[in-house]
């Protein structure tokens, strides 16, 4: 086992940085499926409905890839989803870390560079996310064109070389931004777009805070998916993100939230968001991934 694992088969130490050795070992293992996308996508809370779309699927429990955390959340699985999508292969996370599991926003580099170092070219990045908009209810899909880092923490804290200096001014990318508002018009779908707001939780956000994130410009607020989204980009991975809004954020309904509700509004929008997700994965890997803009 490699030094900068724990002896426990948890997942990475998040007090050290993560090597070489367990991505390249992570690469090899689902490399050793015989399968090669193009095309990954992280299931969020509420998404894992995708897997239903996928034929002829393989599961690799995260258990067997060291590089891969072990999420401790109720609603993510631990494994990757291998098969087709309308004939293109596709890799699904079913599961993520978040940084409020341990306190750091690195939880996800394993996984993530694994995916660059088996030859993945696009990350979808999908979360359960609370509205800012009330034009935007639960139920709805938007489309993240921006984020705002609020904590302000990176992935990126034990790279020692300038590459860490990423550009992030089209983190979200244009072109595949483009082709997934050309497929919900051809579905009828209504995809909104915005801002998302990165807030570390586990805690949900107090209305006075949602006030602040109002004014700063966001449309949706949750508790993933900005840090992948810097490691991907580092990685060389274009990025198109995806929020299933599951309620309305703090002070703007007389709901009271909670992880279960957030699982509750999370399945009744499942079926149509993930609907929505196979056939935007079906168009991309149809004639090739739009080139960047």
């Amino acid at each position: 086992m490699a030094a900068n694992l724990r002896s426990d088969h948890n997942g990475p130490d998040p007090g050290v940085p993560l090597g070489a050795q367990p991505v390249a070992a992570s690469a090899a293992r689902l490399r050793g499926t015989g399968h090669a996308p193009r095309i990954a996508v992280v299931l969020g809370s509420g998404w894992a409905g995708l897997s239903a779309h996928v034929d002829g699927g393989v599961e690799v429990p995260y258990a067997e890839l060291p590089a891969f955390p072990r999420p401790t959340v109720g609603g993510h699985a631990a494994r990757v989803v291998l098969g087709r999508i309308g004939g293109h292969e596709v890799a699904l996370l079913a599961g993520r870390q978040h940084t409020y599991e341990g306190g750091r926003a690195d939880g996800m580099n394993g996984a993530i560079r694994t995916l660059a170092a088996w030859g993945v070219q696009a990350l979808v990045l999908t979360n359960a996310a609370g509205s800012l908009d009330p034009a935007m209810p639960p139920g709805s899909l938007m489309l993240i064109t921006d984020h705002l880092n609020l904590p302000q923490r990176s992935p990126l804290w034990d790279e020692r070389d300038d590459r860490r200096f990423v550009d992030m001014t089209d983190a979200y990318d244009p072109a595949l931004r483009a082709r997934a508002l050309a497929v919900s018009a051809r579905q009828g779908l209504g995809l909104h777009q915005g801002v998302y707001a990165w807030a570390v939780g586990p805690q949900f956000e107090t209305p006075a805070e949602i006030r602040m994130l109002r004014l700063l410009g966001a449309q949706a607020v949750g508790m993933s998916t900005v840090p992948e989204t810097i490691v991907a980009r580092h990685a060389g991975l274009r990025v198109l993100g995806l929020s299933m809004v599951t309620n309305m954020a703090a002070g703007l309904s007389a709901e009271a939230l909670s992880h279960a509700q957030t699982l509750r509004q999370a399945q009744a929008a499942s079926e149509r968001a993930c609907a929505a997700l196979a056939a935007l994965v079906q168009d991309l890997g149809g004639d090739g991934l739009p080139a960047p803009t």
